[in-house]
């Protein structure tokens, strides 16, 4: 047997469709309880809906939508009522349905209850209009499928960094940068070819808040999954998909900012480190074999790219959808409803009296704690009744990959312990999927600190390593 380097490899029927979603200036866009401003004053760049249907190669097999929406998230009920009306419209099964977000906190909150406030008032139709949009793509997608070649790499990009850091001068935890924090730099990159080894697509998977622009920046923006998209179509003349990876503690290493520069900055990073790794990618369903030595001023190793063996054609056929619900259980400090609705009146009245006395940064503060309890109460409100939470995952298997989709911002740990106990399969790690319901799942070790995640955590510790459990149970147990 000669010496092979063998490419992880893919075969179904895909498809992609894109329209634009950029809600209109004045849009309601307070996303941060810091800023300032309530309405969106302009677009940085448009925000789109991308979806990718994916089928196995036989024509008459169920196929699976992936809709990735460029917005922060969803409420429940909200991401409820969309995914009904995109499967009526697409004529598609609830299960075939998979939604995630970008995550850019810089296109303003999907909230209908803020109708009262500046630009809230448009939230709802928005939403009606969004699934209108998002529906019929979904249908052209699954209609227009093609077999096609998936080739996976992976790559690393240095623009994310751990943001749970200490300020030793407040003695406090504060979301920022770490700069002695071990990060997940990883990016997963797929390349989709059809049969005529045209490029259908690029899929792009990486670990890392869009929260470049944060409370000083007024714009509708799509943060640096925008960039990087630009980037990498101009290059590949092919649509970019992004799909966020697990990164509850991590975020840009430069971010935090009110100018648009930088997220285009951060997304050319991402988008070069994608082609870097895709240019480095060998031809579809091809390996890198040694073929022997060559005399020459030294005796040369010799290798070059051959056919793959015809033996894991049918591993590369390999398709496949498991859901599953992983029981985890609530933190048991979950708070009281009425105490949250009291404190966040507290708040209110002391916003009024800070701004009677001229107090700007004070009122400020009070209403970025407004803002905290009103997700509180949003979050804890739409949470499913009972002692455990119904934690929802998707595993997606195409060829020698599996697509892991969770709920939620789990921390970076469950995508590297993954990967680590699995190494037979890349594994394509896909956050905020079907929403956000239960906010993020830190690791057993950060409860009790009093990091942001860990703050308003809704789940017990040991949520995320029982997740991490369940599903390697699950992945030992696919074909």
């Amino acid at each position: 047997m000669q010496p092979r380097i063998t490419t992880p490899t893919g075969c179904c029927r895909v498809a992609v469709q894109r329209a634009d979603i950029t809600p209109s200036v004045g849009f309601y866009h307070r996303m941060w309880g810091a800023a300032t401003h309530e309405q969106a004053t302009g677009v940085h760049r448009p925000l789109f809906a991308t979806v990718l249907a994916l089928g196995s190669m036989e024509a008459a097999s169920s196929p699976v939508v992936i809709a990735a929406l460029d917005h922060c998230l969803m409420w429940a009920r909200e991401c409820f009522e969309f995914r009904r009306a995109v499967c009526e419209i697409a004529g598609l099964s609830d299960e075939q349905l998979l939604v995630t977000f970008s995550h850019t906190h810089a296109a303003g909150l999907l909230d209908p209850s803020r109708h009262d406030r500046p630009g809230g008032e448009w939230i709802a139709p928005y939403l009606q209009q969004l699934a209108d949009t998002v529906g019929p793509l979904a249908r052209d997608a699954v209609q227009s499928m093609v077999p096609a070649t998936l080739t996976y790499g992976m790559g690393s990009c240095a623009m994310a960094a751990h943001r749970d850091a200490w300020d030793e001068a407040s003695h406090q935890w504060v979301c920022g940068l770490n700069v002695d924090g071990a990060v997940d730099q990883s990016v997963v990159v797929i390349r989709i070819d059809d049969e005529q080894h045209r490029s259908l697509a690029t899929v792009v998977n990486y670990g890392c808040h869009p929260t470049t622009l944060a409370w000083a920046n007024t714009l509708i923006s799509p943060d640096y999954p925008g960039a990087m998209r630009d980037v990498v179509e101009t290059a590949t003349n092919a649509p970019c998909l992004f799909l966020l990876g697990a990164c509850g503690d991590v975020g840009p290493r430069v971010g935090f900012v009110g100018d648009v520069a930088v997220a285009d900055q951060n997304g050319r990073q991402l988008g070069y480190a994608a082609l870097a790794t895709r240019s480095g990618m060998p031809p579809s369903r091809s390996d890198y074999v040694y073929r022997g030595p060559v005399i020459s001023g030294a005796t040369l190793g010799e290798w070059e790219y051959a056919a793959s063996q015809s033996d894991r054609v049918t591993a590369w056929n390999q398709f496949s959808l498991r859901r599953f619900s992983v029981p985890l259980a609530y933190r048991a400090d979950r708070p009281v409803m009425a105490d949250l609705l009291a404190e966040r009146e507290a708040c209110e009245r002391t916003k009024l009296q800070a701004i009677a006395k001229g107090d700007e940064v004070g009122a400020r503060d009070q209403h970025a704690l407004i803002e905290r309890l009103s997700r509180a109460v949003t979050r804890w409100g739409g949470c499913p009744p009972g002692e455990t939470f119904p934690y929802q995952v998707a595993l997606l298997r195409i060829g020698e990959a599996v697509w892991v989709f969770v709920e939620s911002e789990p921390y970076q740990w469950l995508q590297t312990e993954l990967r680590r106990r699995f190494p037979q399969f890349v594994l394509v790690i896909v956050v905020l999927f079907d929403g956000w319901r239960c906010s993020y799942l830190p690791r057993a070790e950060d409860y009790g600190t009093g990091v942001y995640p860990d703050v308003i955590a809704m789940l017990a510790r040991g949520c995320l390593e029982q997740l991490v459990e369940a599903i390697a149970k699950e992945l030992v147990s696919l074909p």
